[in-house]
């Protein structure tokens, strides 16, 4: 099954938006993320809708954070992507009517919607701000100074 990894990674492209002083194009966001500048116009379209970045559009446009860092959490970021399904796995549904299949399914509804709970309230816990203040003591760790296009892929 394909994992969906659309929350890393715009959770991925904010940080590198953090770390600019000056708005990034679509085109700068694509090519550090390795996809196509459509990809990130239409992932950030969401967050532009939220609240979260904002677009200007012609020379020294693009993309910037519309809010403070601290105040977005991964929780915020994931509802804004449209709740992507948390969990990969799922309930059998070929007999319905098999009481086997509906003891099974009950007790991994459960189970399912217990995990996701937890997730998301931890979710809700981390900030933006606590991402980068990570970011930052990565590279601090291996004595790199953040410059726009290398840090993070090296």
């Amino acid at each position: 099954m394909k994992r969906d990894s659309r929350l890393s990674g715009v959770l991925h492209v904010l940080l590198h938006m953090a770390e600019q002083d000056t708005p990034m194009t679509s085109e700068q966001l694509a090519k550090a993320m390795q996809t196509h500048p459509v990809v990130i116009r239409r992932t950030l379209g969401g967050l532009r809708d939220a609240g979260f970045v904002h677009s200007e559009k012609g020379h020294g446009g693009g993309w910037t954070i519309a809010k403070p860092l601290a105040g977005i959490t991964m929780r915020d970021v994931y509802d804004a992507i449209g709740r992507p399904s948390l969990m990969a796995m799922g309930n059998r549904t070929d007999a319905p009517g098999c009481l086997v299949e509906q003891a099974v399914n009950a007790a991994l509804d459960t189970g399912f919607r217990e995990a996701e709970a937890l997730l998301l309230a931890r979710f809700g816990q981390v900030t933006l701000a606590e991402l980068a203040a990570d970011f930052h003591a990565r590279m601090a760790a291996r004595s790199l100074s953040p410059t726009p296009q290398e840090h993070i892929h090296d």
